[in-house]
């Protein structure tokens, strides 16, 4: 046995009847996504009630083709956050990168979008709307991508 196979588990799963049935459903019906379906299994065998199968980590990673690491993650997220919360994904705002334009931006990049081009030009252009809305302090700062972006969100068949 290694190591992690006989240290002591800080996070203990004891499953009722009533979740164990909720994993089992939910692993055998229905079309549920891939990383739910895995911390499903995942609790099943790290259960220790009487009912459960009281896998260690690795044995549960070795047999459902995943880290040690997920295991005890999902193990924690359980008994620290609940039942449910171990088996949804949480999406991490402070993961996303921050938006350039909020909805009083992309107000602002539409209007000027819609306006006449500058004298010269037939239309605007990408280029030509980035530096215009940096000259019209609408944004700090923008690349003619996002700027793209933002106006294939809300409409695109003028530029």
């Amino acid at each position: 046995m290694t190591a992690q196979q006989v240290a002591v588990k800080k996070y203990v799963v004891k499953l009722s009847d009533e979740e164990r049935e909720r994993l089992n459903t939910l692993i055998r019906t229905g079309k549920h996504r891939a990383r739910q379906l895995m911390k499903a299994r995942i609790l099943l065998k790290a259960d220790v009630s009487e009912a459960g199968e009281g896998w260690s980590d690795s044995q549960i990673a070795s047999a459902l083709d995943t880290t040690v690491n997920t295991v005890a993650r999902t193990r924690q997220r359980l008994v620290e956050q609940g039942f449910e919360a171990a088996l949804t994904h949480k999406h991490s705002p402070a993961s996303a990168r921050p938006r350039i334009f909020d909805g009083v931006g992309e107000a602002k990049l539409l209007a000027l979008a819609c306006s006449k081009p500058p004298k010269g030009h037939a239309r605007w252009t990408l280029k030509l709307l980035e530096t215009a809305v940096v000259e019209l302090n609408i944004v700090d700062r923008a690349s003619d991508n996002t700027i793209g972006r933002t106006l294939k969100k809300t409409f695109s068949n003028r530029i």
